[in-house]
């Protein structure tokens, strides 16, 4: 039986192959499986490497999908660079880091976006014919998305970013690449990015020159290589310890997190989840409130969170109900920049390497929580990003330098290029024509 997908906001079912390609549905919403698969620990065997697992845990989502029987290949592309749990021990307890940021641009984001670009050009990849990957981004997304698309045949890539609020490395990455990524810095913020990306999938008059597609987390193809690590990592928790491990997640557009929920929602031994977000508080006052109040995003140091919409929340607010609901199954913990700060000098201290402001908002979640309950539970902090892309921050913080992975250091060799375009529909729709349809 094939696997379908449907809008959070009640559209028609669409196909996998379908649901990748249009990123978004026509309704406006964001694609779900029509259905969760339900696994036990027993399901995966002995089966221990990633590439393995994520076999057995997507498979299902593929029934029915034309790219079911290079599903092994697409994972083998994906999954080409090592993610472990390192064990970290500190004065609040030991706990284990979930290192996300081993990928070609040295951050979380490099999984979905390896698993999109593998899927999309197997799909679509004619280049008589492009298809246009739009991504808003506010730090890691659009290095990751650009990298992985960078000259495949057959696609395009527009990234936009909030000018002035990215760290001078990470605006590296979102404008080195190839003629096929056009780099667009916006006078706004994250938000109005993300209002752009939307704006322009279900524009009619662009669609009639471009063929859209997404790959923000709005785009089913980026949760769900995404849930797989979170199932290796409580599987070889489980196993080796007879217990379900809690995450800490940073998390800022919900994608992430949402991620870990999802796995946890399909039976695999995951135990409590702890969403730690920045200043931006939209989820922890939903929360509190009751009431969804989406606002303006504030800067901070851990600016690829820096979100006061989160797309996701729609997927979350369908998955597990709204507020009092989500009480039950989620915690949410806001860590401020005071606390980033301090939460990263204590990780040096205690860690005997760095982390960045991002991982620092679950080291400090794990750190302040409540003894009793720090102990009660094995606890994975997930690290989303590698500290050497937030050298001006981190540097003089813990009194050190932080070496350049070799993938970040070949990025920083490249010339650099990029648009500057007001937050508004005529502008993206110039630079668009501009790049790609010149007079």
């Amino acid at each position: 039986m094939s696997m379908e997908f449907v809008s959070t906001r009640g559209g028609a079912s669409v196909s996998l192959d379908q649901a990748l390609v249009s990123g978004l549905a026509d309704d406006g919403g964001l694609y779900v499986p029509g259905s969760l698969p339900m696994f036990t620990p027993d399901d995966f065997g002995e089966t221990d490497s990633l590439a393995a697992i994520a076999a057995v845990l997507l498979r299902p989502f593929f029934a029915g999908s034309s790219l079911l029987p290079e599903l092994d290949d697409i994972l083998a592309e994906t999954f080409s660079f090592p993610i472990p749990v390192s064990p970290v021990s500190a004065a609040a307890g030991k706990a284990g880091l979930l290192e996300l940021y081993h990928g070609p641009t040295a951050a979380f984001k490099d999984v979905g976006a390896g698993f999109l670009a593998a899927c999309l050009t197997r799909l679509e990849g004619d280049p008589a014919s492009p298809l246009t990957i739009l991504v808003a981004t506010s730090g890691d997304t659009g290095g990751a998305v650009a990298a992985a698309f960078d000259s495949r045949p057959g696609m395009r890539v527009v990234v936009l970013f909030p000018q002035g609020r990215v760290s001078e490395r990470q605006q590296k990455q979102l404008t080195c690449w190839s003629d096929n990524v056009l780099s667009l810095s916006v006078e706004g913020s994250f938000d109005d990015c993300q209002s752009l990306v939307k704006g322009a999938l279900t524009n009619p008059e662009l669609a009639v020159d471009f063929r859209f597609s997404s790959a923000n987390s709005i785009n089913i193809g980026r949760l769900l290589p995404q849930a797989t690590y979170y199932a290796m990592a409580s599987l070889q928790h489980f196993r080796r310890t007879g217990q379900k491990p809690g995450f800490i997640v940073p998390t800022g557009n919900l994608g992430n997190a949402l991620a870990c929920i999802l796995v946890r929602e399909m039976g695999l031994p995951v135990g409590p989840v702890v969403l730690a977000v920045n200043a931006n508080r939209t989820i922890p006052d939903y929360l509190e409130s009751l009431e969804w109040l989406p606002r303006p995003s504030i800067r901070t140091l851990a600016t690829a969170m820096d979100v006061g919409d989160p797309s996701n929340m729609e997927r979350l607010r369908g998955l597990l109900g709204e507020a009092l609901a989500l009480r039950e199954k989620i915690d949410v913990v806001s860590v401020g920049d005071e606390q980033i700060r301090a939460a990263m000098r204590q990780d040096y201290k205690d860690f005997d390497f760095a982390t960045c402001p991002h991982t620092a908002t679950a080291t400090h979640a794990w750190r302040a929580m409540q003894a009793e309950r720090r102990q009660e539970h094995d606890w994975i902090l997930v690290a989303t990003a590698h500290p050497a892309k937030f050298e001006t921050v981190v540097e003089p913080l813990i009194g050190a330098e932080v070496p350049l992975p070799p993938e970040l250091s070949a990025i920083l060799s490249r010339p650099s290029r990029s648009v500057t375009i007001g937050p508004t529909m005529n502008a993206l729709a110039g630079a668009l024509r501009g790049r790609f349809f010149p007079n």
